[in-house]
């Protein structure tokens, strides 16, 4: 378990973790072939660079509250096959499922970490950014279902 000595260094954390994950989506959209494909994970990426910055206005002393909205999980993540971003046919499919897992992973570290605090603000600042990774986890798994599971 990871042990933070301020909410500075939790923040810190928040935003390389937000930085990869743009990276990831940038590398992701390289590897489409389709334009429109691209865009969605051009446009992800972006959504990463947005957090990244609010989680830097959150570190010079605003706060970060977690919305009281509840976000749906369809599971698809929980039963889809792993897949490596070096698989020699790469495609959109598995684009989502590693794009799902990732953020599955990310939503279940943000949990774990608010779980393993008692101080308040940081517990808030975890389920924040564990409902972010949900609300990415989401939008992944109903891609996947609308282009893939509705074919079947």
């Amino acid at each position: 378990m990871m042990i933070f000595m301020s909410v500075d260094e939790i923040l810190d954390y928040a935003i390389e973790r937000e930085e990869d994950a743009a990276r990831f989506y940038t590398d992701l959209a390289a590897k489409m072939e389709k334009p429109a494909l691209q865009q969605v994970f051009r446009d992800f990426a972006k959504e990463e660079y947005i957090h990244k910055a609010r989680l830097q206005e959150i570190k010079k002393d605003k706060t970060l509250e977690p919305s009281k909205e509840k976000i749906l999980n369809l599971k698809i993540a929980e039963y889809v096959e792993e897949v490596q971003e070096s698989d020699s046919d790469f495609n959109y499919q598995k684009a989502l499922v590693l794009a799902m897992n990732r953020e599955k992973r990310a939503y279940i570290l943000y949990s774990n970490l608010a779980n393993a605090t008692d101080d308040e603000v940081v517990k808030n600042v975890f389920l924040a950014l564990a409902q972010e990774e949900a609300k990415h986890k989401l939008f992944f798994e109903v891609e996947y279902d609308d282009v893939y599971l509705a074919e079947n």
